[in-house]
């Protein structure tokens, strides 16, 4: 099962405060805020500590320049929001080696309880739809910070008086910018491997709800290699925009 992190999976009493209503200044609050909050809560404890705080003084706008105030600036943004999908990447994984390998008993294991394994398939088709969601959300929250950063930084460029030093700010941009661009590439990659893996497992969840008799099962069977090899896919492109990730981590540290 996908360990719970901060963000939609985890309920902080601020978070929880809010979804409830029951915070009166935060009655107030847009729906935007609400969005930006959220996003917020899944960087580090030093940024849901500081966001508590600022609710709690009145509901104040967090936005990049309050939080640069504290020390934390769009490029620490992007850091943990590379670190974020890929530990959404590999609970994904998980996810969906979990599914294969419960499609695999129902489809081998002779006298199954198909009731009870369709419950189980539909709960599997489900963790690995939600874990799916996280990782797109996170990649999204990648993209929107990236490209805030990448802006404002060509913009600062423009202020240097001297030569020297905006020529080699310009040259560091341009190569922060290219790993950035071929790590992305590589979360959309891992990124739509998952669909065909979702649309498989949905269908084959769908079939079986249907028609559970041992005829369907044996149906079933066909579709299982075609399965294997589609997570399989999965798991090398997923592996591969992790190593991105890390490297991309470890040049921006």
């Amino acid at each position: 099962m996908a360990n719970l992190k901060w963000g939609a999976n985890r309920v902080t009493p601020v978070h929880r405060e809010i979804e409830g209503g029951n915070c009166t200044p935060c009655m107030i609050l847009s729906a935007q805020f609400h969005h930006w909050l959220k996003k917020a809560m899944r960087l580090n404890s030093k940024i849901v500590l500081f966001t508590s705080l600022i609710l709690s003084a009145g509901c104040s706008t967090v936005k990049y320049n309050t939080l640069e105030k504290v020390g934390i600036h769009k490029r620490d943004i992007l850091v943990s929001n590379v670190k974020q999908t890929r530990d959404a990447q590999e609970d994904a994984q998980e996810e969906f080696q979990d599914a294969l390998e419960r499609f695999g008993n129902i489809v081998t294991i002779e006298n199954t309880d198909l009731k009870k394994a369709y419950e189980q398939l539909k709960d599997e088709y489900e963790d690995s739809k939600d874990a799916a969601e996280e990782v797109s959300e996170q990649i999204d929250d990648v993209e929107e910070v990236a490209e805030d950063l990448f802006e404002e930084w060509a913009e600062e460029n423009q202020s240097y008086s001297d030569a020297v030093l905006r020529r080699n700010s310009e040259s560091k941009l341009r190569d922060t910018r290219a790993r950035y661009t071929e790590m992305l590439k590589s979360m959309k990659d891992s990124e739509a491997s998952m669909q065909p893996v979702l649309a498989s497992l949905y269908d084959n969840v769908l079939y079986l709800k249907h028609n559970l008799n041992a005829q369907a099962v044996g149906s079933l069977r066909t579709t299982f290699d075609e399965l294997e090899g589609d997570i399989s896919i999965l798991v090398e492109r997923m592996n591969q925009s992790i190593a991105r990730s890390n490297e991309f981590i470890a040049q921006m540290n």
